[in-house]
Parts: C-alpha cells; structure tokens; sequence
C-alpha cells in the first residue's frame, strides 16, 4: 500500500506573493517544510502539487534538491493536481498538508496515517480545534480523491480538494485525530505577521533535532509576547 504525500504549493499567493520561497536562515520556507515531511516514517513519497507555470520554477527547484518529486497542473483546479500526482506515484493512500505550513510535524502527520490505517476509514483530519493551526493534515483513499473528482461540481471544491469528501458523509466513512493542545495558536503563514512568528520559531527551535507541535506550543506557551505577534491575522477559509 503505497502512501504519498502531496503538498500544494505556487508562487502566486494573494496575501503574500512567493512566501513558500521566503528565506529563514538561508532556506525557504519550502525547504524547511519539506525537510520535514521528508522525516515521516509512514510515507512512501513526498511530492509536490504546483503550477503550470514559469513562475514555478523555483519551486521545483527546491523540491528537486531535496530529492521531491514535483507534478504541474492548473493553478485554481487544486484537485486536478492533486489527482495527476496521486496518478503518477499510483498511491494507495493519500496525504494532504499544504506548503504554507513550514512547522508541520512528521510525528503527527505519521500519527494522523497510524490513525486512518487503524480505523479503516476513507477519509481523516487533524483536529484543528484541538492543535494549533499549521499543523494541519488530511489522510484519504485514492478511491475517494478519484470520485471528488469525477463528481465535485463547486468550484471550491476544487480549490481545496477535500471539500467533496468531508460534505458526503453519508459516503466516505470519517475519523480526526484529537488529543492536542494549543488551538489558540495560528502558525500557518498567509500575511506577512506569520511569517514573522514562524521565523522566530524556527530561529529559536532550529538546532533542535525535528522538533514536535508539543516544543512549538511549549516555546510560545514560555513566550506569550511572540505569539501576540499574529493575533489579529484571520484564517482564510473556503
């Protein structure tokens, strides 16, 4: 059963133009994402999912230093590409996480799979209402991906791919993994406050060998003034 993960990631974000590809100490935000995800002992590949573009460039550049495989496909039909590279590495099962995320956890991401495998089920998230957001992961069956697609008629279904899956319970059988702590905190970066507060992260934590969500919360939980720093930035939602 092969597992693979894609993060989603382009160059032309609205609120923060080329942020995947902003720089904390010497590596992009790209980088320290996928070197991260590249420490997940449940998944099989790591690929990324972005434009059909010249501006993409530097995109697949990074992923291919790092040894990523990297798919095109259209810029607003995220599910498209989401597909074609769950095509191209014939997965089994599917990871979602999405590259704004630079602090994701390969402990957590595996847990999330441990999860989903466990219970059987089609379809499973993070809770997000128990985590802090940023570390946020989905796990599907290729099966599901395949019908979002053939059937998804909503444009933001298309945009962010799971949508079709998580409205239909009464088809795909649905699980979340809970247990975390730190809801309060947004380490996702969309503006440019959040790339401040993760910078500081990041700085802070680097020489940590793959530091967890539970040192990120601990770090702010001992630094409140930091994480007042994005406190006013709202999530975007579909």
């Amino acid at each position: 059963m092969t597992v693979v993960c894609i993060t989603q990631a382009r160059m032309t974000s609205t609120r923060l133009p080329g942020k995947v590809m902003l720089p904390v100490l010497g590596r992009s935000l790209l980088a320290w994402h996928l070197d991260r995800l590249n420490h997940a002992r449940r998944v099989d590949v790591v690929a990324v999912a972005t434009v059909d573009s010249p501006e993409s460039a530097p995109i697949a550049a990074v992923a291919n230093q790092l040894g990523n495989p990297v798919t095109f496909g259209p810029e607003d039909d995220v599910l498209a590409r989401y597909v074609a590279c769950a095509r191209t590495h014939d997965a089994h099962v599917v990871v979602r996480v999405t590259s704004d995320c630079p602090l994701i956890d390969p402990v957590l991401v595996d847990a999330c799979i441990d999860r989903f495998l466990e219970l059987g089920v089609d379809y499973l998230n993070l809770d997000i209402t128990s985590f802090p957001r940023g570390f946020d992961c989905e796990v599907f069956t290729r099966a599901a991906l395949e019908e979002a697609a053939a059937l998804a008629c909503d444009p933001a279904e298309h945009e962010h791919v799971t949508p079709y899956i998580y409205r239909h319970p009464e088809k795909f059988r649905m699980a979340q993994l809970g247990g975390g702590e730190g809801a309060e905190y947004r380490l996702c970066v969309d503006q440019a406050l959040d790339f401040k507060l993760v910078s500081h992260i990041l700085t802070a934590l680097a020489d940590k060998d793959i530091f967890g969500w539970r040192d990120v919360v601990d770090f702010l939980r001992a630094n409140p003034e930091w994480a007042d720093i994005n406190h006013d930035v709202h999530q975007k939602v579909c």
